[in-house]
């Protein structure tokens, strides 16, 4: 470390990778803390049975009794677990599902909705999550913008979107006339991080996915945009890879909806970052978006699209 500048770096580069706790107050190896394997006593031979031990004449003095084996130190009890402290094995599965469908129906509006999110403690990815994260943007907003899962930042400010991903996403969303303050609303089918950024596992989604159909049923969007595979994936219902469902609109069919709601899915802007050259395609997907909204009046007609400078196109 030559200075706070790369100590910063240092914890910067951390955060991205998932690194968010500290098990000890120096580095070492814990493989010298695992003590060797017992070693294994060698199996007698069927062919050769053991010889028997010959009879000694009897003693005149007292008979001693056989030798003990030696007896073995018992092992340390384990620590025993809270009562009421949750733990991954006992979360997620069919039960977990059918209890997140029931929560999710009760709800009657966007603010009951977000309350029973928070108090649901059904899915593993909360026992590793510092914050729930629910949605952003007007509640009002005719297009809905829905993600993956948090990532760090998300993680760390409560709000979807908000890392370099999310400001990619913010002047995707500008260049068609579009911003969270009044035009989109924003969230992700997952309202916790998965650990170190990994892709969300199908029980995961599975328990997440009432709570994200509930949330469309509620906020009633006149254009849903899929931001990413594992989104479009999950909510129509598919095993199409994003590059097959992208750019084509699809018809998004959720309980609680008296018709089906027009979905795009485009490339994820973690994606577009990672890989620049497809900024083509997801600005051509972003024009047939805009040109959906003008046939619904939902953008001004003077607005002209403008490409994103970064689009790299």
């Amino acid at each position: 470390m030559n200075g706070p500048a790369d100590a910063a770096a240092l914890l910067a580069y951390y955060r991205d990778i998932g690194v968010d706790e500290a098990v000890a107050d120096r580095p070492g190896s814990w493989a010298e803390h695992v003590p060797p394997a017992p070693a294994r006593r060698a199996a007698p031979s069927p062919r050769s049975a053991a010889p028997q031990p010959a009879r000694s004449a009897p003693s005149a003095g007292p008979e001693m009794p056989p030798a003990r084996p030696a007896e073995r130190s018992p092992a340390a009890p384990a620590a025993p677990l809270s009562a009421t402290a949750p733990t991954a094995a006992g979360l997620g599965g069919e039960a977990a599902v059918a209890d997140a469908r029931r929560i999710a129906a009760e709800a009657t509006t966007l603010a009951e909705l977000d309350a029973a999110i928070r108090a649901f403690d059904g899915c593993p990815l909360k026992l590793t999550a510092t914050n729930t994260v629910f949605a952003d943007g007007h509640p009002d907003a005719p297009v809905m913008v829905i993600g993956e899962a948090p990532g760090g930042e998300e993680d760390r400010q409560g709000k979807p979107f908000v890392g370099p991903a999310g400001q990619l996403l913010d002047r995707m969303l500008a260049s068609i006339g579009l911003s969270r303050a009044g035009s989109a609303y924003i969230t992700n089918i997952l309202n916790w991080r998965p650990p170190g950024n990994r892709q969300p596992n199908a029980g995961e989604i599975a328990t997440c996915l009432p709570f994200i159909e509930r949330h469309i049923a509620l906020k009633r969007p006149a254009v849903v945009i899929l931001a990413g595979g594992t989104s479009a994936k999950a909510l129509l219902n598919t095993t199409d890879g994003i590059m097959r469902l992208r750019g084509r609109w699809r018809e998004l069919e959720v309980v609680g909806l008296a018709e089906p709601v027009p979905a795009m899915a485009l490339f994820h802007p973690a994606y577009l970052l990672r890989q620049p050259a497809a900024k083509r395609e997801a600005w051509r997907d972003l024009l047939a978006v805009h040109k959906r909204l003008a046939q619904l009046d939902l953008v001004p007609d003077r607005h002209k699209p403008e490409m994103p400078r970064d689009s790299g196109a």
